[in-house]
């Protein structure tokens, strides 16, 4: 999985209670595609044991940094990974690395490695706050390592909630995936992407609304960001959690879409609808609910706004606009007649009916079309990858301007 295939990843484990979060975190980057290398240290060796890494990543575990045949393990594991992640981090780790000690294994791979680092403190949340871990964590980024802040949650037992608390191990790998992603056109361009269906009101408890979950919309948004764009993500009612590090702003209404994107466009390098505002409103919602006697027997409509139309005079000459086209007819012919009809670059095109590429799935397949006449036509795939191949598209048009 992009751009996991064929990279190596030194993990390396603390001696901290989150360590057995660790234990998912390295399968989660092995499934991914990356081969893993695990550090476990003396204290971490405390918490959770070499053999359940070695047996969700099906390699060894390295502990020692001066063994017979091993003399030089610090050296291999630096110089052959492609990123270090160190999650937890304990405190007394994030000194001792800030302080450039090398006494055992992980710290001194941490000196003889040029890979990014990537450290994931885990602690109290009143050690998180004292000033020398402060400082510590400031001079960590001054030399060059990232830093992961820690979440809001649960501790410790007895310890109640607060900030200390180590992200989920998919908000790591994230974060790993984007400092292995190659910078390229993306970087530092801003993305709206829209996600998920809107909802207008019948009655005070009643809508209409479609089957859409917003999964196509969240990956797009991950992938951008993966890529590093400033992402903003305008969402409907979902049913996919958003990334922790991709702004969101939530609607629920066609017409509250339209005036976050008309908000968010000046100034967007890129446009992505991926969402699927409702096509038509009830004209007058009732005030109370409607009761089974006496319901109307008929709802008079009104068709929403057209977001993409709407907002295309805000619009930046060098804007790249993507459209989705989910039809349950000939997606193609309806696909270039939006492509036409709201000035886009790209449509996005696929059949709601199709098994597994419809709503609420996690695969799709599409046709991306785009203005000059090129269309490709791609088989069926993760929405995660069919992102990437929308992205790379993206890309090529920002990159022709």
């Amino acid at each position: 999985m992009r751009p996991f295939d064929r990279q190596r990843i030194l993990l390396g484990v603390t001696g901290g209670i989150a360590s057995y979060k660790a234990a998912w975190l390295a399968r989660l980057l092995t499934q991914a595609g990356a081969e893993v290398d695990v550090v476990l240290t003396r204290a971490a060796a405390e918490f959770i044991g070499a053999i359940t890494f070695e047996a969700l990543t099906g390699r060894p575990v390295h502990t020692a940094l001066i063994a017979p045949g091993h003399a030089l393990d610090h050296i291999a594991l630096a110089r052959a990974a492609q990123l270090v992640v160190v999650a937890p981090a304990t405190a007394d780790f994030l000194a001792r690395a800030v302080g450039g000690h090398a006494d055992d294994l992980l710290s001194a791979c941490l000196l003889a490695t040029t890979a990014p680092v990537l450290l994931v403190p885990a602690m109290n949340d009143r050690m998180w706050a004292h000033a020398q871990v402060v400082r510590n964590t400031e001079a960590a980024r001054g030399i060059g390592y990232h830093v992961l802040d820690p979440d809001d949650g649960a501790l410790a037992v007895g310890e109640g909630s607060g900030p200390g608390r180590m992200p989920e191990p998919e908000t790591i790998v994230a974060h790993c995936a984007r400092l292995l992603e190659p910078r390229a056109a993306l970087a530092g361009r801003r993305v709206v992407v829209t996600a998920g269906p809107t909802r207008e009101p019948l009655d005070p408890v009643r809508f209409l609304s479609n089957r859409s979950s917003g999964k196509m919309g969240v990956a797009l948004a991950a992938a951008a960001w993966r890529r590093g764009a400033e992402v903003t993500l305008i969402a409907g009612p979902l049913e996919v959690p958003i990334p922790r590090d991709i702004p969101v702003v939530r609607v629920e209404t066609t017409a509250q879409m339209q005036e976050a994107v008309a908000r968010a466009l000046p100034g967007a390098d890129a446009l992505i609808m991926a969402a699927a505002p409702a096509d038509f409103t009830v004209a007058t919602p009732a005030s109370g609910k409607l009761k089974k006697a006496g319901a109307p027997d008929a709802l008079a409509l009104t068709e929403t706004a057209d977001v993409l139309v709407t907002t295309r005079a805000l619009r930046s000459p060098s804007c790249v606009v993507v459209g989705f086209a989910l039809e349950t007819g000939d997606a193609r012919a309806e696909a270039k007649r939006k492509l036409a009809a709201k000035a886009l670059d790209l449509v996005v095109a696929n059949d709601a009916l199709e098994p597994g590429a419809g709503f609420g799935v996690d695969t799709n397949r599409v046709t991306i079309i785009s203005a000059d006449g090129g269309e490709e036509a791609l088989p069926l795939l993760s929405k995660a990858a069919v992102a990437d191949h929308v992205l790379d598209r993206v890309a090529d048009v920002l990159g022709g301007r």
